[in-house]
């Protein structure tokens, strides 16, 4: 008996010893963007990051919490340090890294231009000129937009919502939106609000615009989390759940970092 007690004892201070050890890792995220993050009908948070988050958190050692903000304010909230770190499909770009670290690239989307089918419109200055054109405030599909496409004629409007750009999509307010291409597909083109709906022509290009991969966003010198994520992401990565979780939420979509 009194061997038990001596491991129970000493089972229950390694408990607690892991227990301790266990850092609370605060995400934050934009979370009107399916399918990377949404809320389901039981106000429960869901989507590709929301899991890709989960088990970097469980291979890393972390408790996860989640805290809510517009994407447009993700930047100036970390660097407030509301939160330790930005899990909302936000691409790594030399414009975000003047104000803000980064871990390793962790997946890629590609940026595609949706537009009414038929519509014969395509993501080219000489299709696009005078027409109106929807972004997500604060991404990288708006600067692009606003670099390659607005000084040549091209309308383009901000919005704090990607789904308010799909309603004023439907109500022929805009004539189309450049989004990501999965957020477009689950988000807008596979619901019956998107049916008239579709992609158009191939994904637009800009490395330096549109970044090098999607990974979480870091405050400067952030070094230890930084070594500690990046350690977490190369297990998830290694051992396929990168890949599990983009057949799940993205399928038919090439996720691997170039």
């Amino acid at each position: 008996m009194k061997k038990l007690s001596v491991l129970l004892v000493a089972a229950g201070l390694l408990s607690s010893v892991s227990a301790m050890a266990q850092e609370t890792l605060r995400y934050g995220l934009e979370s009107q963007y399916p399918p990377f993050e949404s809320r389901n009908a039981s106000g429960e948070l869901e989507g590709f990051d929301i899991e890709l988050g989960k088990a970097i958190c469980q291979v890393g050692n972390f408790k996860c919490s989640w805290v809510e903000s517009s994407f447009d304010a993700l930047i100036p909230a970390l660097v407030a340090k509301k939160f330790d770190a930005i899990n909302s499909a936000m691409n790594i770009t030399a414009a975000r890294m003047k104000s803000i670290d980064f871990t390793k690239p962790i997946y890629r989307i590609p940026s595609q231009l949706i537009v009414k089918t038929g519509s014969n419109l395509a993501p080219t200055v000489a299709a696009l000129k005078g027409k109106n054109i929807g972004v997500l405030q604060g991404s990288v599909q708006e600067t692009f937009a606003r670099k390659h496409w607005e000084p040549q004629g091209v309308t383009v409007t901000s919005y704090q919502d990607q789904n308010q750009v799909y309603n004023d999509m439907v109500a022929g307010r805009l004539d189309g939106t450049l989004v990501m291409s999965a957020a477009g597909q689950s988000g807008f083109l596979a619901k019956p609000q998107g049916k008239d709906f579709s992609f158009a022509g191939n994904p637009v290009e800009d490395d330096q615009i549109l970044g090098v991969g999607i990974g979480f966003g870091l405050r400067k010198g952030d070094t230890k989390l930084k070594q500690e994520l990046d350690a977490a992401i190369s297990k998830v990565q290694a051992d396929g759940t990168v890949t599990k979780l983009a057949a799940k939420f993205f399928p038919g979509i090439d996720v691997s970092v170039k």
